[in-house]
């Protein structure tokens, strides 16, 4: 395959999975119109457990085994899928789709953040310290706290509380899930699958009041957790496996436009000023703590297993 076909394939997976996952939040808002939060939540986890299932044993793959692994799944579940995907329901009752994805994309500010107080992130770059100072001076912004009428509320809180859970997640999950030899989709399939778990035992608190599955509720339902979910699981480990962190990482920057684009041209969402100017800081920032941030060999990243594709797609990729 010539270098101008596999550069056109790339790219061409790289604008899929922005579309895919700047998406997400369009599709959880229609969802909304008709679930309640936790069912959203519950119904995204099971497709996608399903489909990554499947595919997993198609590709003669297996789930992972033993207690210690599964161990570590359960955990990364709580905090990957289970928790930041209940927020995000809970939180875009009051938040329009698009600002939840420009909130979402601050993942990156708190995985730095997280780094600091663990003592894992030394020798903080300048422009890295000034990215992150600006990425969370831009959420001030987007809050406006001086504003009696101006602050976004819970539903904002909540959805930063999904993008600092993301982070958690990422760290956990680089330090524990490092399995020389266990495919990526196995992992993520078993992910998916104890993520359902978790938020079906959490059902009975919110999630068994009766639903109206019209049309669009439903349609959104399934492309929320087959496409958003499941699909773009396997096409982001695909991108950083054959093209690297580096093409990752743009998904990152075009996610919050795609967020935004989708939300005024579909659900007719308005944006004040100051948000807008909110969001452009928190993405400078977000650009700006991306600056020689990944390792050499991460970048580069090939066929080097599992471990590796891990800590390349929590550095360069926060998804939803």
């Amino acid at each position: 395959m010539s270098s101008g076909t596999r550069s056109l394939r790339g790219g061409a997976r790289v604008a899929v999975l922005a579309l895919l996952w700047g998406s997400t939040f369009l599709w959880i808002e229609l969802a909304l119109r008709g679930l309640s939060p936790l069912q959203v939540t519950f119904i995204r986890c099971v497709l996608g457990a399903l489909v990554l299932t499947v595919a997993c044993y198609a590709t003669g793959r297996s789930m992972p085994r033993g207690v210690t692994v599964w161990r570590h799944i359960v955990v990364a579940a709580f905090f990957c899928n289970a928790l930041p995907f209940a927020l995000f329901s809970l939180g875009q009752q009051t938040v329009d789709s698009g600002l939840a994805g420009v909130l979402n994309s601050t993942t990156p500010l708190w995985s730095i953040a997280l780094g600091l107080a663990l003592g894992s992130e030394r020798g903080l770059r300048p422009v890295r310290l000034t990215g992150l100072l600006l990425g969370f001076a831009g959420t001030v912004i987007i809050f406006a706290p001086w504003e009696t009428t101006g602050a976004i509320g819970w539903g904002a809180l909540a959805i930063l509380g999904a993008a600092a859970s993301y982070a958690v997640a990422f760290t956990y999950m680089g330090r524990t899930l490092v399995r020389k030899g266990t495919p990526t989709i196995s992992l993520s399939a078993a992910q998916l699958v104890a993520a359902s778990g978790l938020t079906a035992v959490t059902m009975p608190i919110g999630g068994l009041k009766p639903i109206d599955p019209g049309p669009v509720v439903l349609v959104a339902a399934v492309v929320l957790g087959v496409f958003c979910t499941a699909i773009t699981f396997h096409l982001t480990y695909r991108i950083i496996n054959d093209e690297g962190a580096t093409s990752a990482a743009v998904v990152g920057y075009l996610l919050p436009v795609v967020s935004v684009l989708l939300g005024v041209a579909v659900l007719g969402e308005h944006l004040s000023v100051r948000v807008v100017l909110g969001m452009a800081v928190v993405l400078v920032g977000v650009a700006m703590t991306r600056r020689n941030g990944a390792p050499a060999e991460d970048a580069t990243d090939g066929p080097a297993g599992p471990g590796r594709r891990l800590r390349s797609r929590h550095g360069a990729l926060r998804g939803t």
